[in-house]
């Protein structure tokens, strides 16, 4: 693993380092748990676990600073984990590999896990130091924030003795979040009756990848292809004009990622085969086209199977499958009015696949907005798409947005701490991603919170980068407001 000399102070270099070595899928950070505890035991500091996994360790406060009011500072322990077709990279086992590009830390060929890996180096770094100033120092570590929150959900209320909070987990040096979007879950289910193959057909092997994908809130206004959209438009025209029929699909892989590659498996007419293929050339050109500024590496083939397939899904639910992904919402629905550069209302539509076990397609999507009234409303589509599909739908894992306290008084002291240091005031943000501070406010009343990192682009995708110089004003403006809270 390259070494970053320039990433610093050394102590935050040396445990993100570390910690990219960990394999720390969200739901199976059990490695990444026992490092954690294995820190606090080595430093002599006082932890507890809870039944979900999320730790706490305390520090006690620097000398005079013992009657100031304990600080929180709180990361979460999992990763989102997607690589290019091609890497061969197993997340359970495998480290992170990183090199240096520029300014930048980067990954090769995986996302990096900067998010939220960075901050959790952070507070080590903190947790270790012996000539930092601050009042008692509470970490909270949580686990499974990528897929579901739960670690937020499952704290117990006794867990934190401060009311004060610093998340770790933005993306954007100089901007200090003071509010983000809740949350939904949404499935829809269709339950197919697999038919045989008949003769005259051909199987293929439909491929559509080269997508950037990202992170499905950060990135949802940036008119990225998704591409169970985009393969379902194919598709749709194929299965109309030259019979073809589904076997199997499998496209995206999270719900909060949008989904860079979509695969299928289909029978096409013999007498078709032709059409069919002149077909995905013109369709590949035409999304190349369109999407020209944002998917320069979009590439679309369809190849002949290498093994068999002896069933379909039967031509009716694959007709209402093919109409219902067509129907699905994708993308932004509304701006924030007060706050027009900022998102209100999306949703991704992440995952489109099969299980031929249990002979059921799903599609997943995620619904997210700053508006309870919105978010409910959206997810009212999806049960009227369901009610039209005569589907099966559930909605879960809602979780609250973080509504902004701008007479905070956190923000107050961030704020002028930041323009010490650098002779300018920060931006105070609201962000269309989900961070677990509405969660952890709604469990702890009267919790004072900011949420401030340094900057990482492009996360929940394999171009997940961070960048260096960043890293250290992150640094120099955590420590600096440790001193004055």
């Amino acid at each position: 693993m390259t070494e970053n000399k320039e990433l610093s102070p050394e102590s935050l270099r040396k445990y993100f380092y570390e910690i990219c070595a960990i394999p720390r899928p969200s739901n199976k950070e059990e490695k990444i748990i026992e490092y954690i505890i294995d820190f606090a035991v080595s430093h002599n500091l006082e932890y507890i676990k809870d039944s979900a996994g999320n730790i706490v360790i305390r520090k006690d406060a620097s000398d005079g600073y013992e009657n100031r009011p304990a600080v929180i500072l709180q990361a979460h322990l999992d990763m989102v984990c997607q690589k290019n077709s091609g890497t061969v990279h197993d997340f359970e086992k495998d480290p992170i590999k990183t090199y240096i590009d520029g300014e930048w830390v980067k990954a090769q060929g995986t996302t990096l896990g900067a998010d939220n890996g960075i901050g959790v180096a952070a507070v080590l770094a903190v947790l270790e130091s012996r000539e930092l100033l601050h009042s008692p120092v509470e970490a909270l570590f949580t686990v499974d924030e990528e897929t579901g929150m739960t670690g937020a959900f499952n704290l117990n209320p006794d867990a934190l003795k401060g009311r004060i909070m610093i998340n770790l987990d933005s993306e954007d040096e100089g901007e200090i979040c003071i509010g983000c979007a809740g949350g939904l879950n949404s499935t829809l289910t269709f339950k197919y009756t697999p038919e045989p193959v008949t003769s005259g057909m051909k199987i293929y092997k439909i491929s559509l990848t080269g997508l950037k994908g990202g992170h499905s809130g950060v990135d949802i206004n940036l008119g990225r292809g998704n591409a169970n959209k985009l393969m379902n438009r194919m598709l749709w025209t194929a299965s109309r004009e030259f019979g073809l029929r589904i076997a199997d699909i499998e496209g995206g892989s999270l719900r909060n990622a949008i989904p860079r590659e979509s695969f299928v498996t289909a029978a096409i007419p013999s007498d078709k085969e032709k059409q069919f293929l002149n077909l995905i050339t013109e369709f590949g050109n035409v999304i190349k086209n369109e999407l020209s500024s944002t998917e320069p590496d979009f590439s679309f083939k369809a190849n002949p199977a290498e093994s068999t397939f002896d069933h379909l899904i039967d031509i009716h639910t694959q007709e209402i499958l093919l109409n219902a992904v067509y129907a699905v919402p994708d993308g932004v629905i509304r701006m924030i009015k007060d706050m027009p550069d900022i998102v209100e209302t999306s949703t991704n539509l992440a995952v489109v696949k099969s299980d031929a076990s249990k002979n059921i397609i799903e599609v997943l999507s995620l619904l997210r907005s700053s508006s309870d009234s919105a978010k409910t409303d959206l997810s009212n589509v999806f049960t009227g798409i369901a009610d039209l599909c005569k589907c099966e739908v559930n909605h879960e894992g809602s979780y609250p947005g973080w509504k902004p306290d701008m007479d905070s008084r956190l923000l107050q002291v961030t704020q002028q701490v930041y323009k010490n240091l650098f002779n300018k005031r920060p931006d105070v943000k609201v962000i269309h991603a989900g961070l677990e501070c509405g969660i952890i406010g709604s469990v702890f009343k009267g919790m004072d919170m900011v949420s401030v990192g340094p900057t990482i682009k492009f996360p929940h995708s394999p171009d997940e980068k961070l960048h260096i110089p960043s890293v250290r004003k992150f640094w120099d403006f955590l420590v600096e407001t440790l001193k004055a809270v």
